[in-house]
């Protein structure tokens, strides 16, 4: 799955038509489930309820887990931080205790109003998946010129090279009408990412290019969410997510 950003409804939506099993099935969830959309803490809740939940870390996710552990929110909750914080402040009644300035935001929220469950979820997510098939789950991307182990936790959940450069590769050799190999360190069968909307592409559905599937379909642009099966690439949209 994709970045939800705050989408409680687009998340339901998927788990819902993709006829999900919350006991049986597993989810990988790609990040970013944090900012943007204001119910971010009923997003966080049903990931709870899913038995074999694999969550990758996204950069919104590490902002609010740098709140979490410290007091201090690194972006002044701009870049949607004030979808979280709203979200959270709403779950104890202080909804209202926001207030907007040129320089970023102040609110009542503090780590402590933050659940338990919920701090242990965002100190558990993974810089990355790999699973028994060889096929990487990864936020953003890589520097595919490096090993991939090793690389330091911001390349994992910010870097777009990979999925710039592939969509290059994949440019090129259709114009040469020829399909040569896209190069990297450490091969792996396929790789699933988000963090880079598709809207860019001026499409809500997920994009392939190379061996990379981008399912970030911009549920944090007035996009929609979508919900892949690795197996077969069968995927499952909600609707448009309305942002205001």
């Amino acid at each position: 799955m994709g970045d939800i950003h705050g989408a409680y409804q687009a998340l339901t939506e998927c788990l819902q038509r993709s006829g999900f099993d919350y006991l049986e099935d597993t989810l990988i969830q790609l990040g970013d489930i944090a900012d943007s959309g204001d119910r971010v803490y009923e997003c966080v809740e049903e990931l709870l309820r899913i038995k074999n939940l694999i969550a990758v870390r996204g950069n919104h996710d590490e902002w609010f887990l740098q709140f979490i552990q410290s007091g201090y929110h690194p972006q002044a909750w701009f870049g949607g931080g004030q979808g979280t914080a709203i979200s959270y402040l709403r779950r104890i009644g202080k909804e209202e205790l926001i207030l907007y300035t040129p320089s970023g935001y102040y609110t009542a929220l503090n780590p402590g109003d933050i659940p338990e469950t919920h701090k242990r979820f965002f100190r558990g997510q993974h810089l990355y998946h790999i699973d028994d098939e060889n096929n990487c789950f990864v936020h953003a991307g890589f520097d595919r010129h490096q090993p991939f182990k090793g690389q330091t936790p911001e390349v994992y959940y910010w870097n777009r090279d990979l999925w710039v450069q592939a969509m290059s590769w994949e440019t090129y050799n259709k114009h040469q009408r020829q399909k040569g190999k896209f190069q990297m360190v450490t091969p792996f069968r396929e790789i699933f990412i988000g963090h880079t909307s598709t809207i860019n592409w001026a499409t809500d559905k997920p994009i392939h290019a190379a061996n990379i599937y981008n399912i970030d379909t911009g549920a944090s642009h007035s996009g929609r969410l979508t919900i892949m099966d690795v197996a077969t690439k069968e995927f499952w949209q909600s609707e448009i997510v309305k942002r205001g």
